[in-house]
């Protein structure tokens, strides 16, 4: 027997115009490639978005065609990234720090069509023209005053396909397992490759981040989006403000210590998320000019291990809570954060330390499994170091165009080729690379 609930699809483009209806006047504020900070709200990005939609579908994009883009933080990118997605279309986020010849191989593979990009791009573009044949035109997120002698043969502006447009069109009426982000692994063994996200995974992975213990967003915050949405999706914040109506600030290019500093004090930022990096630079500014965030109460840190020494730093000279997380381009990318249990709540800073040290714990949505090299268990006491397998309703169970063959095991676990431990209170650490270990004696050893 079926339930009789209504069957309603869980595609990305429901977010925006969520966002539009019901949080319009919620603003989205960027600090542009130009320089000045734009302002706009989710209810005109919605509106400018559709009227992409159109213009991507007088292009003679359809539903399953790679849409790229090569830009920084910005409203315009978001524009750009649902004006994709709702169409059916797959946005592919190209990460600029790439190679030149990488940054061509993931194009040629993806066989994008279009490419949205900022004009800090065009030299490279420029350069390595010849060197993408699928692509048909190039969109600049610039006004048409600055068209004039570029050089990029195909170029149009985006601002003049918003006035050209119009903004009737209603998204979705796709099944949610559509493909509508594609991201390329960073490929540090062999060439990049992609994962293909569908609305569905999306949509759920949505929802996760919205849980209390993992980002725990509301309308009443506002984010600041550091993370680049060609990382893993700017872990998701592009997806999850717009849901809630959390106000949200993109940063642009602009990442050092004074810039960031500024957005969070002019926008009264409550939450972001970044890289430690990022970080290191906001926390060697304050110490350097004595100022401090007045409004920041919540960071999350990924991408790399966190130092102990920033942990501190935010926690004893500014009262802001750092939070530990872990994930992959594979797992879209949250799979654990360090948030406390009440157990560990209850305890002083200090005996909190180790625990916050520690990538943490999985929500909803994210099995982890640790297993030596015969796939027998291993147990979660803190001790036991094993390989570190994933399975959940946004992990990746093939790459696009099946690189690398199967990925996953017999029990649909995908071997995130990291060795941990799992403590008794669920707290996962991640300790070395499978491949940067050696085995003694039937253990791992760095």
């Amino acid at each position: 027997m079926l339930g009789l609930m209504q069957n309603w699809p869980l595609t990305v483009d429901k977010i925006l115009d969520h966002a539009g209806e019901w949080h319009g006047g919620r603003e989205v504020v960027t600090r542009s490639v130009e320089g000045p900070i734009v302002r706009t709200t989710y209810g005109e990005i919605r509106g400018r978005a559709k009227r992409l939609s159109n213009a991507l579908k007088h292009f003679g994009i359809v539903p399953g065609d790679r849409v790229a883009t090569l830009a920084w933080n910005s409203g315009r990118h978001m524009e750009a990234w649902y004006a994709i997605m709702g169409i059916g279309a797959v946005c592919h986020t190209l990460n600029p720090r790439l190679f030149a010849d990488q940054l061509c191989y993931i194009i040629n593979h993806a066989r994008d069509r279009i490419i949205f990009t900022d004009l800090t791009f065009l030299p490279v573009l420029i350069e390595h023209r010849a060197r993408m044949p699928t692509v048909e035109r190039f969109v600049v997120f610039a006004d048409e005053s600055r068209m004039r002698g570029l050089g990029l043969e195909g170029a149009v502006s985006s601002e003049s396909l918003i006035e050209l447009n119009r903004p009737d069109l209603a998204w979705g009426g796709f099944d949610e397992e559509t493909a509508c982000g594609l991201c390329y692994t960073s490929g540090t063994t062999g060439n990049p490759k992609g994962v293909l996200y569908s609305h569905r995974s999306n949509f759920l992975h949505t929802l996760v981040t919205l849980q209390h213990d993992v980002m725990g967003l509301s309308v009443t915050d506002t984010v600041l989006a550091v993370v680049p949405m060609f990382h893993a999706n700017a872990w998701g914040l592009t997806f999850s403000c717009p849901a809630v109506g959390a106000k949200l600030v993109m940063p642009g290019p602009r990442l050092d210590g004074a810039s960031i500093l500024e957005l969070l004090e002019t926008e009264k930022v409550t939450f972001s998320a970044a890289v430690p990096t990022v970080w290191q630079m906001l926390l060697a500014h304050l110490k350097a000019t004595g100022e401090r965030p007045t409004t920041l109460k919540r960071v999350v840190i990924g991408g790399a291990a966190v130092p102990e020494a920033i942990i501190r730093a935010f926690h004893d000279d500014y009262g802001v809570d750092v939070v530990h997380a872990w994930g992959m381009t594979e797992t879209s990318p949250l799979g654990t954060l360090s948030t406390p249990t009440p157990e560990i709540a209850a305890l002083s800073f200090e005996d909190r330390m180790p625990y916050k040290l520690k990538q943490g714990r999985p929500p909803l949505g994210v099995e982890l499994r640790l297993t030596d090299d015969a796939g027998a268990a291993k147990p979660h006491d803190g001790e036991s170091f094993g390989r570190l397998a994933v399975r959940g309703p946004f992990v990746a169970r093939e790459y696009f165009k099946g690189e690398g063959g199967d990925i996953l095991d017999g029990e649909g676990f995908f071997d995130t080729g990291d060795v941990a431990t799992i403590d008794p209170a669920g707290y996962m650490q991640i300790t070395d690379r499978a491949k940067d270990v050696i085995k003694s004696g039937g253990e791992w050893i760095s």
